[in-house]
């Protein structure tokens, strides 16, 4: 995806497509105007008839207009004038594009009202541009047998030129955009592949040809026999149960200029969960192919990483296996042995992604990280507790969790510090063993957090329970990409530090 920028009048831009915006009244914003008296007043015509609803985010392409060098002019709803924003632009935006690339227009120029900068700063626009592109894109990678449409053949955006040092900024924005994009359809295609596809195996493939592809990364991947010498209790009391043998992957992104300890992802990698012996109910259970988003958010975070090159050392984690029932599956009332030494009651097995990333958690400290960051599709109860709008964000250390935060209101994938008192890990209390993996229906995202809690004493960490925000369900079933938006705009702020 290329950047460009125009600075003649707009009836006279030199792209494929040119997109204006109509506020919900049916007034033109003055790039719309501009066009519409170079059209001999056709655009407020077609309003004035009723052919175009100025609702935010609905869509109206006219072909070959009058007085337009552009072929096409794509006009976009802005809502009503009052109350646009930073969020009704993302939305007309978004739409926009999504309607162009589905032409087959090779460059599109966007003219349309800018939010104030105090909304979004040049940065950050030029990143949502892109990011809304890479995503307007984005074709689900199905297995159908039918040929596939013809691909998109959107390749360059346009904007209107202003101050040199706008621009600047603007431009990057836009290439840390496309790195953004390309992370998330990374993430995306790998969670959204069938479990008998996306099998530890494959997760570990594609994590190795990151390091193929990017010389500041390099891959290992540990087998059953190293994840064994690792005392890796936990991890393996979950794959015991499955054919697939598991894979714990460890990522590292080098820079020469960085001269801080690593931020460590960790992502859990369950690349389908049936719940083990304490057996999921069948309903939806195929949604459960996107246990693994947090493995690949890790991957994604990783091309994103590495396309930047970032100035950061960063570190990614993956324990990636199947939790499946059979002869040889864990049992609820079983105990293991962690990496840590702690020991561990399982009281259901369905309860297993903490117990594969309490090991990685443990496996982190030998890079003595600046922080640590896990990301989980861990629990239905944070589903329960913020819906699908906001990834439940836990921490030892509140500096850690805002940042966090903060990084979400900034990239528009936002998340909510939940809280992580020591009452919580008390409700843990196992009379046969340290403690149990599972605390009751009660707080239930909380507890989870808690568990993992206890193996990261003494490191500045946050968990992200991405359940919620990691994939849809039912007919609209996809992951979405989140939240890629969110730790770009985090390491590329700590980069700049």
């Amino acid at each position: 995806m290329q950047f460009e920028t125009w600075k003649c009048k707009v009836a006279a831009v030199a792209a494929d497509c040119l997109v204006l915006g109509a506020y919900q009244d049916g007034t033109l914003t003055p790039h719309g105007a501009s066009v519409d008296t170079a059209s001999d007043g056709r655009i407020a015509r077609l309003i004035k008839r009723g052919d175009f609803n100025c609702k935010l985010a609905m869509t109206f392409m006219v072909p070959e207009l009058d007085g337009v060098k552009a072929p096409r002019v794509l006009l976009v709803g802005l809502g009503p004038r009052a109350d646009f924003s930073r969020k009704a632009w993302r939305k007309a935006t978004a739409a926009a594009l999504l309607h162009a690339g589905r032409t087959q227009a090779k460059s599109v120029a966007l003219a349309l009202p800018r939010p104030s900068v105090r909304e979004l700063d040049d940065q950050l626009f030029g990143r949502v541009i892109a990011e809304l592109a890479g995503a307007a894109l984005y074709k689900i990678n199905d297995l159908k047998s039918a040929k596939k449409p013809k691909p998109p053949q959107l390749d360059t955006i346009l904007i209107e030129a202003g101050k040199a040092s706008t621009t600047k900024k603007v431009r990057q924005g836009f290439d840390e955009g496309v790195a953004l994009a390309a992370g998330a359809t990374a993430m995306r295609n790998l969670a959204n592949l069938p479990g008998n596809v996306c099998t530890p195996s494959y997760v570990a493939k594609q994590a190795t040809a990151i390091g193929a592809q990017y010389k500041s990364v390099t891959t290992k991947v540990l087998g059953l026999e190293e994840i064994k010498r690792e005392k890796m209790g936990c991890f393996l009391a979950v794959t015991q149960g499955s054919d697939e043998p598991p894979r714990f992957i460890v990522l590292e992104h080098k820079h020469p200029r960085a001269k801080k300890a690593p931020i460590v992802l960790v992502g859990k990698g369950i690349t389908f969960d049936t719940g083990g012996i304490s057996l999921k109910d069948p309903g939806a259970m195929d949604e459960m192919k996107y246990d693994m988003s947090g493995a690949a958010a890790v991957i994604g975070a990783f091309t994103t990483i590495a396309a930047l090159n970032l100035p950061l050392n960063v570190v990614g984690l993956i324990p990636t296996c199947e939790n499946m029932p059979s002869g040889r599956a864990i049992k609820p009332g079983d105990i293991v042995t962690s990496a840590s030494g702690q020991t561990v009651e399982i009281l259901n097995t369905d309860a297993e992604g903490r117990l594969i990333l309490c090991d990685a958690l443990h496996y982190a400290r030998r890079f003595e990280p600046e922080a640590v960051i896990d990301l989980a599709t861990l629990t239905g109860a944070i589903v329960i507790a913020l819906g699908s709008h906001h990834t439940g964000v836990f921490a030892n250390d509140d500096t850690l969790a805002q940042d966090l935060v903060k990084s979400g209101v900034r990239a528009d994938d936002r998340a909510w510090h939940m809280p992580l008192t020591e009452e919580y890990g008390e409700q843990l209390k196992s009379n046969f063993a340290d403690f149990a993996n599972i605390a009751g229906r009660d707080g239930g995202s909380i507890t989870a957090a808690a568990f993992l809690g206890k193996f990261t004493k003494g490191m500045k960490w946050a968990h992200m329970d991405i359940a919620g925000t990691a994939y849809t369900g039912g007919t609209n079933k996809g992951s979405t990409g989140r939240p890629i938006a969110l730790l770009t705009d985090f390491l590329v702020r700590r980069a700049a530090r």
